[in-house]
This record gives C-alpha cells, structure tokens and sequence, in this order.
C-alpha cells in the first residue's frame, strides 16, 4: 500500500473519531466545551453571552470584597476594590473560550479537545485600578493616622534660654503606598479578602537642645509704636505679637505671617478695629494686624533673610516711613512670608511694652562678618496731596451726626539697602517698589429730622462742600455752638489725622 493511501485512512480514522466525539447539535457545537475556566470559574457548556454574564457577576462580586489597609500603628481602613476604580479589563477571553476546540481545521480542534482532556484551560481574570482613587484613599482615610513629627522648640525668659526636645512622626509614604496596593491587587491577589500594609516611614525631628541654645546672636531687631491706637487697635497688636512670638524656624523653611495670625476671629483674640477698605477706613475683625506684620519685616530685613513675599497698603501708614510696610490681608490674598536662608535655626522674639512698643527680635548664630552693617533708606519719588473734600448724605442718620476720614497722601516710593563694610559703603541695591493711592477727606452726615429749618441748614451747609462749616452747623443744630457763616473757601491742606492712618 502507499504512502499517500495510509495517509489517507489515518486522516480518515481521526475524523471520524473527532465526529463521534463532536456533538452535532447547532446549539451544543456554540457552548464552551469542558475543562475551560476563568480563574476557578467553569464556563463548561456555556455559550458566549452565559459565559460573559458568568463572568460579569463573578467581577462584580470581586470589586464588593474588603480590603482592609494597615496604616500608621497599625490603623484599619477598610476598602473595596469598587472604590479605586476595579474594573474588568480583558473581556475579549470570552471570546477565546468560545472558540477554543470548535474553530480551525478538523485536526487543529482534535488537538484542541485533547489538550483539554490532559489539561484545563484557565484564563486569568485581568483587572484595571485607579491609582488616582488609590491616592486620594490614602490621603483623606489613611493619613489621618500620621503621627505629626514634632521639631524641637525653644522660649527665651528673661534672657536665658529653655528647649523643648522634638518628637518623631511617624507617616505613610503615600507614592510607595499606592504602588504595594497597586501591584499587590494585580498580581499576588486571590481574589479573596485581604489585608495590605502601607509604606509607613519615621519623619526625625529637627533641632537638638545643642543646637537651639546657639541661638543668641541677633541678627535683627526693629520696634515700632502704636501710641496713638485706640483700645481695640492696640489688643489686635498684642494679641498678633504674641502669635508670633517664639516660633522657630529652621534652614529652608518659610514662615507666613497671615498664617502664623490668622483667624481673625473673636475666639482668637480679636476686636473691631480700622483698616483699610477701597480707600476708606472701615472697622474689621483684627485691624491694625499689619503693624505686626510690617516690624517683622523690618526685623527680618535686617536680619537680611530671604523675603519671598511682601505687599505694600493701599495708603500710606504713619508707623513706617514709604516703602517699609508689609500688610496682610485674607479679602485680597496678601501674605508677607520669608525663609531662612541660614544654615542654622532662627528665633523670632515678640514683644509689647506698657507704653505701646511692639518689638520683633531675631535671634540665630551670625554669619556675618563683624564690620559689616545694613541701612535701608526709604525714597519718595512722588507724592500728590489731594486737593478736594467729599461728602456723603446718609437719610438714616440723624441731623447733626458727622463722621470724617481723614486725607491720605498719595505716594510712590521705594526701598534701598544699603550695605557697608569697615564704614565703607559696597553695595547700594532696590528693595522693593510702592504705590500708595491718595484719598480725598470725606464725611457722611447724617439729614433725618422732621425740622424743616434744621434740614435747611444742613442741605445748605452739605452744598458749600466744606466739611469743617458742615461741622459746625452740625454743632450748632446739636446745640453745642452757633454755626459761623458760610465759607466757601478751599479746603484747608492736609493734616492727616494719624489714628485714621493707621491699619
């Protein structure tokens, strides 16, 4: 017999074994023949939308198991994969399954079938995760349980010198975090519930009582007074020295003032007092704040670290001269914020004396060299005075009621530090660039009376524009002093009054 006639009766005997063993119904031929599995999930005798819904209900009891994360002294948060974004990423075996034994040639599915009867097919569920969600997890669930590393502070008392040892934090790695939940999920996960350890890490403290009673060398020091401030005025002040004073701050740190102040709020220590408000003089919750701000930032040029912020007011302040404030304010986002660019710590010393001085002194180890000293000269390039008065009607007040701003000068100014070394001037450099807007004095004065000729008086009194005749009438209706004529005069020059001034 021949070699193409054996061959023929080999083809022959396998197909007609491989169609006995084939069932022939349409339907039977489209399910998924036995030994196939997704993980340990048999899709024997299902067809393709069985086997996908099987599936689909297999996925989405995964993405409800918990899994609980280990944080911080071992902290639970208990999670489920539908939380980090669990979703199943390789439908397309499925189809796979579907097709194996039942397509290609006769002896391709024989092969097919027989390999099944040896060994099962099992595909693996694959999955997709957010590492976004993971992060945010961690950070809103997990972090709560950091363990806030403490630096070691200090307080000087009379001079001498007390430190307080820092504690070590303890805090989750948060990058390292996301990747164990992320690659345990994909790869090491039984589907089954499970516990993940995140990356916890121990945070050192900074500072030593060694290196904290070095600091007693001052590298800047600058007082200003608030004198003329009313009761309120002066509370915010003091209350403000005091929330600054003793905070440390190490090599590369920055400091904000508005955050080492802030809230301005009651239970924070705060009264109603002025400030300023588009060009006007209001009562806010803290007024007068920016005087502590801007004699630290004299202290702290002085000391001649690293400003990184500093706004000038609206208008000129009396405390300083042009260009030597630095205010602060929540309603428009100013801060006046520094770093310490030393290679050793800073102390900043607050203090607030009986006859109204407030003084900040910072102390750290000087660097510099013995004969050099700092000046800073303030220029005025401009000033315009304004040369009007305005007045304002207010129907709710009564007759005889005024209230009046004071004028602000108008100014554009700027800083200059000067440096010398051995009494030798060597550098002459700009600090910074300020323009303060001028405002005209104004008055509200209050017209409700049901006199007729007192109203009169009034009106004709608000027509002159004059705000010193507009006061006297306005005492003489009172009762307090005949009203001189009518002057119709220019307004007097301006004579700032120095609490108005002050913010």
């Amino acid at each position: 017999m021949g070699i193409q006639a054996i061959k023929r009766i080999l083809l022959c005997t396998i197909l007609c074994t491989f169609m006995a063993a084939v069932p022939v119904s349409a339907k039977e031929q489209n399910t998924i023949l036995g030994g196939v599995y997704v993980d340990s999930l048999s899709l024997e005798g299902k067809t393709q939308e069985q086997a996908r819904a099987l599936v689909e209900e297999y996925a989405a009891g995964l993405a409800e198991r918990n899994i609980t994360l280990l944080a911080v002294n071992d902290n639970a948060v208990v999670i489920t994969p539908a939380q980090i974004g669990f979703s199943w990423s390789n439908p397309e075996i499925i189809e796979e399954a579907c097709a194996l034994g039942q397509t290609g040639n006769v002896i391709q599915r024989y092969k097919a079938m027989k390999d099944l009867e040896n060994n099962n097919k099992i595909y693996k569920l694959e999955i997709s995760l957010d590492t976004a969600l993971i992060t945010d997890i961690i950070t809103e669930q997990c972090e709560t349980y950091n363990v806030p590393t403490v630096n070691a502070t200090m307080s000087r008392i009379d001079g001498e010198i007390s430190v307080t040892e820092g504690q070590a934090g303890q805090i989750i790695d948060t990058v390292a975090s996301v990747d164990i939940i992320y690659d345990y999920l994909q790869h090491e996960w039984d589907k089954e519930d499970c516990t993940i350890a995140l990356k916890v890490i121990v945070d050192e403290p900074q500072g030593s009582v060694e290196e904290l009673s070095r600091l007693t060398d001052v590298l800047g020091t600058f007082t200003t007074s608030f004198s003329t401030s009313n009761g309120s005025r002066s509370a915010n002040v003091i209350n403000g020295c005091r929330l600054i004073d003793g905070s440390c701050i190490y090599p590369g740190e920055e400091f904000s003032a508005y955050q080492a102040v802030s809230p301005f709020s009651q239970s924070n220590g705060y009264y109603m007092a002025g400030s300023y408000l588009n060009g006007q003089v209001v009562d806010s919750l803290g007024g007068g704040i920016c005087q502590v701000s801007t004699t630290l930032y004299n202290s702290v040029l002085l000391a001649e670290l690293e400003v990184t912020e500093r706004h000038n007011h609206s208008m000129i302040v009396t405390y300083v001269q042009p260009s030597m404030d630095a205010a602060i304010a929540e309603s428009s986002g100013k801060d006046f914020k520094f770093v310490n660019n030393t290679e050793n710590p800073i102390y900043i010393e607050g203090i607030t004396s009986p006859d109204k001085h407030i003084t900040f002194t910072i102390y750290g180890v000087e660097g510099r060299a013995a004969d050099r000293t700092v000046e800073y000269i303030s220029e005025v390039l401009e000033r315009k005075d304004p040369d009007t008065e305005v007045v304002y009607q207010d129907a709710g007040l009564p007759v005889g009621s005024v209230s009046v701003q004071s004028a602000h000068i108008g100014y554009k100014a700027q800083l200059w530090k000067v440096v010398k070394e051995n009494g030798t001037q060597v550098s002459r450099d700009k600090v910074n660039s300020s323009a303060y807007q001028a405002a005209p004095r104004s008055a509200t004065v209050g017209t409700a009376t049901e006199d007729p000729n007192a109203l009169a008086q009034i009106m004709a009194a608000i027509s002159t524009n004059n705000i010193d005749h507009i006061k006297n009438v306005a005492a003489a209706l009172r009762g307090e002093a005949p009203a001189p004529p009518a002057d119709n005069a220019a307004p007097p020059p301006v004579q700032p009054d120095p609490e108005a001034m002050e913010e």
